[in-house]
């Protein structure tokens, strides 16, 4: 049993001398010991610890009797195993001496000690240890206000775990490892560093703290600036794996098919996660397909779910520096809670009112807006209209609110029931470009000065997991089932369809889009201790996935042809409209749809430490699809070998595969967008045709098959001194059949194959097809240096860097079906080739200090992004984008323990692109380009504030 003393008055000068937490790094390395701990009241848990660490564990009785511990299992430091069983309950690690380690509560501000400095001693408990060779004296007693301001001191130095430290459970299946021991590169990051970014959306945090993560303010037009849609290491979004808590993320209904950069990809939208149930995110660079299933080509993101007691409310409103525009307001909170003594719920939400901006200028007065009068005598409107006739062309307007919970509760030490699930709503406004008088599709009788059309998309998102785990026989399983679902209804207002005449409709529902997948798992795994040096983990494991993607058809009006032609005595007199509401015909009942698919998978993967400095892992997974994709064996093969103990070498080698989404193979939608044609600007109508319609396959088209990949890395861990840590990696991934867009094809010989099939001959066309090859090199580098300075504040500094270069090394020769048409009709032009390879940066360096000292907290960070280019068919119009620094700035103040205020800007130095991109006369944009990485609509400023509960 536990014994209670009085150990205040000696503890808190020990505390305040500790050389070293528990969790920094140091030349001597801690032993591996095996651990088998169950999520129980925090008491048992640090005693169950304390027997099989072999050391004493101080800890305060009063705070720790309302806290839980998580569970952890498998062989490592017992500071990595300390860490997992306090999680993100608030307490701190501190080791006194060698073979005693202390926990106190989160630390107060040093002024509230000073004022309680007369307060009677802290009551602590001491877990029964291990009977050991010999037990440290205590150190002397120390008065009560010394001790009170030591312990806060003490507390504050420990408060900041190196990251390099931190415990993952993602990357290699069995027990959880540490950051700087993981044989393959993963980066973590918690809930307080994507927060202290200013930035809202998961994927916007990762772009500023991940090297290899980039993310377009917009990737294109249409539905791209809807969905977060991010990319590691130079490749597409959907070939990064998201999870949450370990198990697959469903995908988005809403396919990036009017974009330029990632065009055609089809990701998890991780923007629909509430950032307030975050606990931390790992973030795996290293292909995983063999351990982890289809799209983990690039890596895997894996979102840890918080399991805290307690909960905070915060608000944070800021707006851009320049127009004032872009104004924003969120709202989040989290709430952890005890089910009784076996288990556990947190509730957590997120709200976001994201304002418009817009970074276009008044077109010239020279261009006609209003069509001639009769006689053809210039119309005066032309001379008193606004001519800033673009609001779109900046960050667009969205408001939402995502809920979710996480939790779970314990039959007994081997059997647990756990669930957790997310739910949102989002609607997402895309005003299209501004229509002026002057054009044949704007009515007079309804438009008499020209139109912007308004698309609302109204989404509902939701994903429940549910599942039960156990030990038998020292087998640790789990099963799981998890249902994910997108439902996308898309509105036009403030359109028409010109060939329906004066009686048009002027909104129009367009359709709707849903995607689905239902996933079970069983995963099995066990370590075989061989002796004190050398065990094997073996782990295996079956999986089903169901997906369904389905496309309802919108109003008749909103894509019928009708007979209207103007008439005479009206400017284009004579002449057929385009028809089908304008900016977005609805979806035509030829393409609705609704297919399924079932992918059966099963894995093994064996992990063996055959003496103490080396580990090696190899996986292999089976694949099938019921679809065209068929069935795919991959494999992985990695190790670290701990040269000394404070440098390493790691490497892998693995091939993998994605398949291609349901929404890829049988998407179909008309957008408009502006496009260089023969080097002049057109407003093209384009239709994403599926593979297997008519229209496609005239066009060359042949069914999608899965991409396969090739990945190689090797780096090494460097930790020269217990403050300073290292890791550089290198790394190639070859992409064989890669999945993309075609180009847009558009002319008269194309008009005249999509008329002999039943379409529009005014639109243009694409579609799918797997004719490309690429391969990707580059090479990461991520240093931490931590200085905990005692009373004068901790001072985390990290600096992060990464080369990445994409070249295509294959492109299928055109079908004969394009080749037939002439020489300017191609799979993949000049542009689409260069969004592949050139059109995000090749380099990005990341710097960040983060300064505590008593109630304050400095972020600084410095991010450079590399120069990058956009290419044209037209040589001439390449358009070059030089490198820029970029400086985010945040002061928090804690006010007390429960208030926190704080005010950042992120882009201070109000930065934008190269202003040489080809300039939008009709329009007033374009000068900025679209993919940048920082945006480019300038500084933005915020304050927040927040409540612990």
């Amino acid at each position: 049993m536990a014994n209670i003393l009085q150990l205040a008055p000696w503890l808190a000068p020990g505390l305040a001398m500790a050389a070293t937490a528990v969790g920094a790094p140091a030349h001597a390395r801690e032993p591996i010991r095996d651990f088998n701990i169950a999520s129980e009241p925090m008491s048992q848990a640090l005693n169950a610890f304390s027997k099989q660490a072999g050391v004493r564990v101080l800890y305060p009785y009063d705070e720790v009797a309302k806290l839980r511990s998580s569970s952890v299992n498998g062989r490592m430091p017992p500071a990595a195993a300390l860490r997992t069983l306090v999680g993100s309950t608030g307490l701190r690690i501190t080791k006194v001496s060698d073979g005693v380690i202390a926990l106190s509560a989160p630390p107060v501000p040093r002024s509230l000690y000073i004022k309680t400095s007369t307060a009677a001693a802290q009551t602590v408990a001491q877990a029964d240890p291990i009977p050991a060779a010999s037990t440290p004296a205590p150190p002397q007693p120390a008065p009560a206000a010394a001790a009170a301001v030591a312990s806060a001191d003490a507390a504050n130095s420990a408060a900041a775990p190196n990251p390099l430290s931190e415990l993952v459970v993602t990357g290699v299946r069995g027990k959880p490892r540490t950051v700087i021991d993981s044989p393959t590169p993963i980066d973590v990051f918690t809930s307080g560093e994507l927060e202290n970014t200013g930035y809202t959306g998961l994927f916007e945090g990762l772009e500023t703290l991940v090297p290899s993560f980039n993310l377009p303010a917009r990737a294109g037009g249409g539905t791209a600036t809807v969905i977060a849609t991010g990319g590691l290491r130079g490749l597409n979004p959907d070939q990064t794996l998201i999870l949450v808590n370990g198990k697959r993320r469903h995908k988005t209904a809403l396919l990036n098919a009017v974009s330029s950069l990632y065009i055609g990809s089809d990701p998890a939208d991780m923007s629909l996660i509430p950032e307030a149930g975050v606990s931390r995110i790992e973030v795996l660079r290293d292909g995983a397909a063999a351990q982890y299933g289809s799209d983990a080509i690039a890596g895997v993101v894996n979102v840890i779910l918080k399991e805290d007691n307690g909960g905070y409310m915060s608000a944070t409103a800021g707006e851009n520096f320049d127009r004032s525009d872009g104004r924003f307001f969120d709202t989040e909170g989290s709430y952890g809670m005890s089910l009784g003594d076996k288990g556990h719920l947190d509730l957590f939400f997120n709200t976001k009112d994201q304002g418009n901006s817009n970074r276009a200028i008044p077109i010239a007065s020279s261009i006609v807006l209003y069509p001639p009068l009769a006689g053809g005598a210039p119309n005066p409107l032309n001379a008193t209209v606004d001519r800033l006739v673009t609001t779109n062309y900046g960050v667009l307007s969205q408001v939402g609110v995502n809920v979710g919970y996480n939790g779970h509760y314990d039959f007994n030490d081997n059997l647990q029931f756990y669930s957790f699930g997310t739910y949102s709503y989002r609607d997402s406004n895309l005003p299209y470009t501004f229509r002026s008088p002057d054009t044949v599709n704007t009515l007079p009788q309804i438009y008499p000065n020209g139109f912007r059309p308004d698309l609302d998309i109204w989404e509902n998102d939701f994903q429940v997991t549910a599942g039960v785990s156990g030990v038998v026989d020292g087998w640790s399983w789990d099963f799981s089932n998890s249902y994910g679902w997108d439902h996308a209804r898309e509105h036009l207002n403030q359109s028409l369809n010109p060939t329906l005449g004066p009686t048009s409709p002027t909104a129009f529902y367009i359709g709707t889009l849903v995607s689905a997948e239902m996933d079970n798992s069983l995963d099995v795994t066990r370590d075989f201790k061989l002796s004190d040096t050398s065990d094997v983990q073996v782990s295996w494991g079956l999986q089903h996935r169901l997906e369904s993607f389905q496309l309802d058809a919108g109003d008749p009006a909103s894509y019928e042809a009708g007979s209207y032609v103007i008439p005479a005595g009206q400017p284009f007199a004579g002449q057929h409209p385009a028809p089908g509401a304008q900016a977005v015909p609805g979806i035509q009942p030829a393409d609705a749809s609704f297919h399924t698919r079932n992918d059966y998978a099963a894995y093994g993967e064996v992990g063996y430490t055959p003496v103490k400095r080396l580990f090696v892992d190899a996986a292999v997974r089976y694949e099938d699809y019921s679809d065209s994709s068929g069935s795919s064996v991959v494999g992985k093969f990695d190790g670290r070998y701990e040269l000394t103990d404070w440098l390493a070498f790691r490497g892998a080698v693995s091939n993998g595969f994605r398949a291609p989404s349901l929404a890829q193979e049988y998407y179909s939608s008309t957008s408009s967008q502006f496009q260089l044609v023969n080097g002049t600007l057109q407003l093209l109508s384009i239709k994403t045709l599926p593979v297997d319609s008519p229209q496609a396959v005239a066009l060359g088209a042949k069914p999608l098959t899965p991409e396969t990949s090739r990945n190689f890395s090797a780096g090494m861990t460097l930790t020269p001194l217990p403050n300073l840590n290292m890791t550089v990696d290198g790394y190639q991934i070859d992409v064989f059949h890669r999945i993309a867009l075609t180009s847009t094809l558009t002319g008269l010989a194309v008009s005249n194959i999509l008329v002999a099939n039943g379409l529009n001959g005014e639109l243009s066309a694409q579609y799918f097809t797997n004719a490309i090859d690429t391969v990707t090199r580059g090479v990461d580098m991520v240093v931490t240096w931590q200085e905990r300075m005692g009373r004068f504040g901790v001072l985390n500094i990290s600096l992060g860097a990464n080369y990445n270069n994409t070249n295509i090394t294959h492109i299928d020769a055109n079908p004969s079906q394009l080749a037939s048409l002439g020489p300017k009709y191609v799979l993949f032009d000049r542009a689409s080739q260069g969004y592949l390879t050139s059109a995000f940066p090749k380099t990005k360096i990341s710097y960040q200090a983060d300064y505590k000292i008593s109630n304050w907290e400095v972020i600084w960070r410095e991010t450079r992004y590399g120069a990058y280019d956009i290419l044209q068919d037209i040589l001439s119009q390449d358009r070059t984008f030089g490198a820029k620094w970029i400086t985010d700035l945040e002061i928090d103040y804690h006010l007390n323990k429960r208030f926190i205020f704080a005010v950042g800007s992120n882009n201070i130095g109000n930065v934008y692109p190269t202003a040489n991109g080809i300039f939008n006369a009709t329009t007033g944009s374009g000068q900025y380009p679209g993919t940048s990485p920082f945006g480019f609509t300038g500084g933005f400023y915020y304050g927040r504030v927040k409540v612990i509960l």
